[in-house]
C-alpha cells in the first residue's frame, strides 16, 4: 500500500529540523514580538504556538514584545492624539500612565495564551527584580519626556525564571534611580536582553521580510549577512531609514554576545519555525564573521 506523499512531506519537514533542535536544545532563544503579528489574533495565536513549540522541544524561549498599535488606540480612546518626533513617541505623565496600563494589559494577554497551551507562562517588566535600569533618552538634544535609555540588565529573575521551567515574557516597561516608571524602545531592549543572557538566537519580529540589497527588488532578499556586511551595508547607504536602527541592534547584540540575530516577517505564519528549522529559512540571518552559515 503506497504511503500519502503528505504524510512523507512530514516526516521530511520533522527530520530536517532534527540537526537544529539537537545544536540548539537547552539555548536561550529570545524572541521580540511586535508589529502587526500582535495585533491580528490568528497570527498572535501563531506567534505564541512557534514559541511554545520551541520550549516543548528543549529550548529556551523568552518573549519581549512591544505594543506601539495598542498604546495608539488607547490613547484615541480617551482623547489623546499620539505624538511623535522623528518616527519616536513623545511618552508625557499623562502618556506615560497609559503606555503603562496597556503594556501590562498585552503582557497578561500574551501570558494566558502561553499556558493555555500548556507552559507554564509569567509575565515581567524591566522593573522586575532590578531587571532593566534606565535614565532619560535625549536623542539629539530632543526630551521626548518618560523616554528610557537602557543603561544596565540585571538578567537574573530570568535565568531563575528559565531555571524553574518558566516562560518569561518581558514588558519593555522600567524605572530609573528616582523610581519613575519609563517607557523603552522595545527592540533596544530585546537587544539588551538577549546580550545580558548571551543569547544564543535573538529574533527581530517586524512587517518586513527581511534585508534587501533593492528594497524594490522582491528577489534581492538576503537570508544571511556576518556582522561586517551588515556595518558595510549600512555604511554604504543601502539599508532604509526604519531598517538602519533594527540592524544597528543586531550588530550591537552579536558583539555583545549573541550568536546568531534574525529579521523575520511576523506576518508570515509560522516564520520562527520556518526560520529555524528549516534548510534555507525566510528572513535574514546575521552572524558573527567567520562563523558558518550552518549555524543558523
Amino acid at each position: 500500500m503506497a504511503t500519502d506523499p503528505i504524510i512523507l512531506q512530514k516526516a521530511a519537514t520533522l527530520i530536517e529540523a532534527l540537526p537544529y533542535i539537537q545544536r540548539f536544545r537547552g539555548k536561550i532563544i529570545v524572541v521580540k514580538y511586535g508589529g502587526a503579528a500582535m495585533t491580528d489574533p490568528e497570527l498572535r495565536k501563531q506567534v505564541i504556538q512557534d514559541v511554545v513549540l520551541l520550549k516543548l522541544v528543549g529550548f529556551k524561549p523568552v518573549i519581549v514584545h512591544g505594543g506601539g498599535k495598542e498604546i495608539n488606540a488607547w490613547l484615541k480612546k480617551v482623547g489623546k492624539v499620539p505624538n511623535f518626533i522623528n518616527g519616536r513617541r513623545v511618552t508625557d505623565a499623562e502618556t506615560m500612565e497609559i503606555v503603562e496600563m496597556v503594556l501590562n494589559k498585552v503582557n497578561k494577554d500574551l501570558v494566558s495564551l502561553v499556558n493555555a497551551l500548556g507552559v507554564k507562562g509569567i509575565g515581567i517588566s524591566g522593573k522586575d527584580g532590578g531587571l532593566i535600569r534606565v535614565e532619560k533618552q535625549l536623542i539629539d538634544g530632543i526630551d521626548y519626556g518618560y523616554v528610557g535609555a537602557i543603561q544596565e540588565v540585571n538578567p537574573k529573575i530570568i535565568c531563575d525564571l528559565l531555571d524553574e521551567d518558566y516562560l518569561p515574557v518581558v514588558s519593555p516597561i522600567s524605572f530609573n534611580e528616582n523610581y519613575e516608571s519609563y517607557n523603552l524602545n522595545a527592540d533596544d531592549a530585546g537587544c539588551a536582553v538577549a546580550s545580558a543572557l548571551k543569547a544564543e538566537k535573538l529574533a527581530f519580529m517586524t512587517d518586513v521580510e527581511g534585508v534587501y540589497r533593492d528594497f524594490e527588488d522582491k528577489s534581492s532578499l538576503i537570508s544571511e549577512m556576518t556582522v561586517t556586511e551588515a556595518k558595510e551595508f549600512i555604511a554604504g547607504g543601502m539599508a532604509g531609514g526604519g531598517m538602519i536602527p533594527k540592524l544597528s541592534n543586531c550588530i550591537n547584540a552579536i558583539e555583545n554576545g549573541v550568536s546568531r540575530v534574525h529579521i523575520l516577517d511576523g506576518r508570515t505564519p509560522h516564520c520562527l519555525l520556518l526560520e529555524f528549522f528549516t534548510n534555507k529559512g525566510i528572513g535574514t540571518a546575521i552572524r558573527k564573521d567567520g562563523e558558518e552559515a550552518f549555524n543558523k
